[in-house]
């Protein structure tokens, strides 16, 4: 039987939402209430949420026979995606049915003009778990989480609380960027200002705090510890950028040798069990915790795009590619570096063209009504560069590149043909460099993004790249996260097994 009645601690002054964890003394918030519950001023707050629960025009688009979730009788498994905005879990079966799914809005969690993203978080983690249906509940075996990339926090490594406001994803350390440069290898992955390593330099030699008992994690490491209570526990996706080598499933000497190392995570696979949910949890969930990954590699996940060769394009305000190699890149003059799967190497970059070039220029109905009058078989002539301002990364390296879309025609169908043509033309050079740099040549191309709901695009896309491109099925990073869940359960009990047999 949950609880009915309990005392709920204010973890640290950067983490103050109810939690479900063990009470510790001196303490000042109280909370009355079941299990996963939040306060009334909080469920009050303006907060959108989108629910779907196992209806046949949600699970059955490929002829599947249909589930009522009063009728559950297998395995589900539980993938959440923290993103920048909001966070949403997926429920699926073995065979990748979805059975449930939910989205949430961060809520707010301000003091003065501070933004307390942990606890922002911490809420949404335990409101998304209220959220699942209860005849689902204890079918689920088995939990991941993917978070945002590089969004670092320090927390006390006896306790769980954090120390110091997390590092966003894209905030920048670039006075710490010229240490990490003095000692890490040319053109690492870590040399750029927003990289993992350059926020854990810049903590280490700005604040004076206590760092004997300081552990860094990563957002989806921090809300998995909130579930399975194992301080210290990451991935190796997410701990690409704090310097870890996946290829040789360690952390290089170079950063072993300084004295924040112990401060470094220890690190498994992606979808990797790390142990039971916690106590207070398993009366309603009892199951296992996987490690997670970032909410990219989880996207790209989703599109079950499996074998060297395959990859995925996604189009929303910038283009990010995504190429599943049989060899490593990496190359910080381009912002392309590898991420492991399992036996093969995600490799990865980003361009800033994309659709936020679009809406600056087009709205959304006139997206759609100009691109009905497009012939996407016709090349188009003009040659542009679009960019939302200046400076381009990937594929061509030139922070003072400047947008081209000149000359105009007269024909606004033209125009927009010209950008799509000329960004499908950048894709190609993307994919053209990632071969030149030793990656697997691309074989297929699935897309995600708003981008991909558009048909001309894609079949200009299609004739420019000379390869399939299709909209990917799944694009939605909790489904990714849920298969790393199955992932784990697998593997636990394939190693449950053997010791049997043993």
């Amino acid at each position: 039987m949950p609880p009915t009645q309990r005392l709920l601690q204010c973890c640290s002054p950067w983490c103050f939402a109810p939690s479900s964890l063990p009470i510790k003394k001196g303490c000042s918030h109280i909370y009355s209430g079941k299990l996963f519950s939040i306060a009334k001023k909080f469920k009050a707050t303006k907060m959108r949420t989108t629910s779907i629960v196992a209806t046949a025009s949600s699970i059955n688009k490929e002829g599947s026979q249909d589930h009522d979730v009063q009728q559950v009788t297998e395995n589900l498994f539980l993938g959440m995606d923290f993103g920048t905005s909001g966070a949403r879990y997926v429920i699926i079966d073995k065979q990748g049915i979805i059975y449930a799914e939910r989205k949430r809005d961060y809520p707010p969690c301000k003091n003065g003009n501070t933004v307390h993203w942990t606890s922002s978080w911490k809420m949404t983690l335990f409101l998304l778990l209220e959220d699942i249906p209860y005849s689902l509940r204890p079918f689920i075996v088995s939990i991941s989480i993917d978070g945002t990339s590089a969004t670092t926090i320090i927390v006390d490594s006896k306790t769980g609380e954090p120390l110091w406001k997390p590092f966003l994803y894209n905030e920048s350390c670039p006075d710490a960027l010229p240490l990490v440069k003095s000692i890490a290898p040319e053109n690492h992955t870590v040399c750029t200002g927003s990289s993992t390593l350059c926020k854990l330099v810049s903590w280490w030699n700005s604040y004076n705090l206590s760092k004997d008992a300081a552990t860094l994690l990563h957002q989806a490491d921090w809300l998995l510890w909130l579930l399975h209570g194992k301080i210290g526990v990451s991935d190796y996706n997410n701990a690409l950028k704090v310097g870890y080598d996946p290829e040789i499933e360690s952390y290089p000497k170079w950063l072993l040798s300084q004295p924040y190392s112990m401060m470094l995570p220890s690190v498994r696979a992606p979808g990797t069990s790390i142990g039971c949910i916690v106590d207070d949890i398993r009366d309603q969930y009892d199951c296992i915790v996987c490690t997670g990954t970032t909410d990219s590699i989880a996207a790209f996940l989703a599109a079950r795009a499996s074998e060297p060769g395959k990859a995925v394009t996604s189009l929303g305000s910038t283009l990010a590619v995504k190429l599943l190699s049989t060899n490593r890149i990496d190359d910080a003059r381009y912002g392309v570096y590898s991420h492991r799967l399992d036996d093969k190497w995600l490799v990865g970059g980003a361009s800033n063209t994309g659709g936020a070039v679009l809406r600056q220029i087009f709205t959304d109905e006139e997206l759609k009504e100009l691109s009905g009058q497009i012939n996407p078989m016709i090349s188009s002539p003009l040659d542009y560069y679009p960019l939302p301002a200046v400076g381009e990364r990937f594929p061509l390296a030139d922070p003072k590149m400047a947008p081209r879309l000149q000359p105009r025609p007269q024909s606004d169908a033209e125009y927009l043909h010209g950008i799509l043509e000329s960004i499908a033309r950048i894709e190609a050079k993307a994919y053209g460099l990632l071969k030149e740099l030793g990656a697997s040549e691309v074989q297929e191309v699935f897309t995600a993004g708003g981008g991909s709901k558009n048909e001309k695009w894609i079949q200009i896309r299609e004739r420019v790249l000379g390869l399939p491109v299709s909209r990917a099925v799944q694009t939605e990073a909790a489904y990714g996260a849920a298969l790393l869940a199955l992932k784990g359960f697998q593997g636990s009990h394939a190693d449950s097994v053997s010791n049997i047999e043993n």
